[in-house]
């Protein structure tokens, strides 16, 4: 179930709902059901290839390897 963002159009409370079907739910606040769906912004992803390269950039500069997979650490002799 997703959870959407509302704004009340009678006492302009915005408030989160997780929603089942497609009935908006009412307003906790006064109990309306003039609401309408705002428009949410999209979560940022959690590892992107960007910052595990710099990552390891860093980690390679300063001499460890601990952002690199066992398998991806350079051997030593």
């Amino acid at each position: 179930m997703p959870i959407y963002d509302y704004i009340c159009s009678e006492c302009d409370k915005i408030f989160e709902a997780l929603v089942r079907g497609s009935a908006p739910p009412p307003c906790p606040e006064c109990g309306s059901t003039k609401v309408q769906k705002l428009v949410s912004k999209p979560a940022p992803q959690g590892k992107t290839a960007g910052i595990i390269s710099s990552a390891r950039t860093q980690a390679n500069r300063e001499g460890h390897f601990s952002n690199y997979a066992p398998t991806e650490r350079p051997r030593r002799k």
